[in-house]
């Protein structure tokens, strides 16, 4: 239990390995899948071959940000500051399909056939 400087890590002392209880590993994979996810829906919806901030990529980001911080609320229904940052985040992509409504209706309207947004 104990290591070579005589000092127990907090998981050892429940019974997990250090290898268990370093998480380093699946954080780091964690943070490589969210990016590939959001290349993914990156080249999914850009106009243009460098498109990264078109008001289309932008909402189709804070679509899949609201649903994982969605699921996350789920299971952790006292974080409200989450909570505060979902309606935050809600608020934005709605101001961005207003405009994009207000520029380009046949856009709005294939933006929420695609991402299955109610509205």
């Amino acid at each position: 239990m104990r290591d070579a400087d005589g000092w127990t890590g907090f998981g050892e002392s429940f019974g997990f390995s250090r290898e268990e209880s370093s998480g380093r590993e699946s954080i780091t994979n964690k943070m490589a899948k969210s990016q590939l996810d959001k290349t993914s829906v990156i080249t999914d919806f850009k106009s243009h071959e460098t498109d990264t901030g078109s008001p289309e990529v932008q909402i189709a980001l804070l679509t899949q940000r609201i649903a994982h911080l969605t699921e996350h609320l789920r299971s952790n229904r006292k974080d409200f500051h989450s909570r505060r940052g979902l309606i935050a985040m809600t608020s934005r992509r709605r101001k961005l399909l207003d405009y994009v409504k207000r520029h380009d209706l046949e856009k709005y309207k294939s933006l929420l056939e695609r991402l299955k947004l109610r509205r």
